[in-house]
């Protein structure tokens, strides 16, 4: 939709998720919201919508066009600006079933309201300025995050967490370029600008962005989770361990060799970050056509993975296939699981240290749930470094677009340094600092394309 038009709809949506429950959402938003839901609004006290006080909760029913029932509802308004699209904003809370919510949606389609496209109420919010383009992101953030790390990050940003603080770095880096414009058209009454004065807000800046910069991987982790891949020759105990981490019996465990033959996957949780953690086939030389397509799917797994779990059976030798299979981890983000330590173990760490060295080796018994907390703080560690302090006002990215503008505007930083260092003319410094102000006012959407504008929202789900 062209921002030129985008004003000019009322648009509607069924805004909590389809199925059965207490109660369902339909929301409408738009100049003509509230006219519309009152045309099909039926108050026993004979109430209208229209004469409503903002914020009221109206009880009624609302009606087909034939004046038949389609449910019994509570009608919120919320009129503008004092609504979450600062538009009119009507909420018909409906019975939670599909029937109820599909016939409701349909009315207002009737009453000439257009679908809203995905993300289209938080687009509006947007583009009316009560959310910038970092907190309209995190709206999404709060309402996938898996786990209370995530949540109260996605929140932060929420808040403006992210956006103040590059909104202050662009107001002094444009504090800049106003100083210099204002040298170069008025010399006499302002005179020269000074370039330590210059210097001391870029280097500043620049360290402001690189702090930043250095929790992108963090801040993607706790967005996106980790993807880990548990494998290993078969009834080494790799379901176990799924279903150790999970803490339920979510994988099937058999004494028969190859009983996983297609990928399971689990978001876990584990002391706060998301982990997208993948049962894999076990590896093997096998004539099975099925098992042997289970066996490449784990291998590629294992190479796309951020994190691998190579498990062995500690209870007995090293095997062929053991021994084949931590030549082909070397290299990688791992750690090597020694499974039934209940057992007892016949696999020495030296032994397994001979190929792979570098990676560290936990002992645990999925079915005793021994070394459990060795292996979660481990994991944890290998790929967070033992993880992020989130109980302050600490600043995290999270996103890899505001990674990138912000690598922009360091670059852009870096190039105005430069030429300070090098005495040339103080409007050359102004084409960098332009530029790093404008990389910046990407993240909070000040700068940011239509094209980004659409394909974020567009993410969304409807209704929201």
């Amino acid at each position: 939709m062209a921002r030129e038009n985008w004003i000019e709809d009322t648009i509607t949506a069924i805004s909590t998720p389809l199925g059965e429950g207490g109660i369902g959402i339909v929301r409408v938003s738009g100049v003509d919201a509230i006219s519309m839901v009152d045309q099909a609004f039926f108050s026993p006290k004979g109430r209208d919508l229209a004469s409503s006080r903002n914020w009221s909760v109206n009880y009624g029913w609302i009606l087909d066009k034939h004046n038949e029932r389609i449910d019994e509802v509570i009608v919120s308004i919320m009129k503008a600006p004092h609504s979450y699209t600062r538009e009119d904003v009507v909420e018909i809370n409906c019975h939670g079933g599909v029937i109820p919510l599909q016939g409701v949606l349909e009315r207002m389609l009737e009453l000439g309201a257009r679908l809203a496209e995905p993300g289209e109420f938080t687009k509006r919010a947007f583009l009316h300025g009560r959310l910038d383009l970092s907190q309209a992101e995190a709206v999404i953030d709060v309402i996938r995050a898996k786990t209370d790390r995530s949540h109260r990050l996605a929140v932060r940003q929420l808040e403006g967490g992210l956006s103040q603080p590059i909104r202050n770095m662009r107001h002094d880096l444009v504090g800049i370029l106003a100083a210099i414009e204002a040298a170069i058209d008025f010399p006499d009454e302002v005179g020269d600008v000074e370039p330590e004065a210059v210097m001391e807000v870029i280097e500043s800046i620049d360290q402001q962005i690189a702090q930043m910069l250095a929790t992108a991987d963090t801040g993607r982790i706790l967005r996106e989770g980790i993807d880990t891949a548990i494998i290993g020759r078969p009834n080494v105990g790799k379901s176990s361990l799924l279903n150790l981490l999970v803490r339920e019996n979510r994988a099937i465990v058999t004494e028969i060799p190859g009983t996983t033959r297609d990928v399971i996957e689990e978001i876990v949780n584990i002391r706060g970050f998301p982990f997208v953690v993948r049962d894999t086939a076990g590896i093997r030389h096998t004539d099975d056509v099925i098992e042997r397509i289970g066996v490449e799917r784990a291998m590629a797994l294992m190479e796309g993975a951020d994190l691998v779990l190579c498990v062995v059976n500690g209870s007995e030798r090293l095997q062929d296939d053991d021994m084949s299979l931590l030549e082909q981890v070397q290299g990688k983000t791992a750690i090597l699981v020694v499974n039934k330590a209940d057992l007892g173990l016949a696999v020495s760490e030296a032994e397994c240290q001979k190929y792979l060295p570098d990676t560290p080796i936990v002992r645990i018994s999925a079915r005793t749930g021994e070394g459990l907390e060795q292996l979660e703080k481990t994991i944890v560690s290998q790929v967070v470094g033992g993880g992020m302090d989130l109980t302050g006002d600490s600043l995290v990215v999270t996103r890899a677009r505001h990674k990138q503008a912000l690598k922009e505007a360091a670059a852009s930083l870096d190039a105005a340094r430069d030429t300070l260092k090098q005495g040339l003319p103080m409007d050359l410094v102004s084409v960098d600092v332009r530029g790093a102000a404008e990389s910046l006012g990407e993240v909070t959407g000040d700068t940011v394309r239509d094209e980004v504008i659409e394909r974020i929202f567009a993410d969304f789900c409807i209704g929201k």
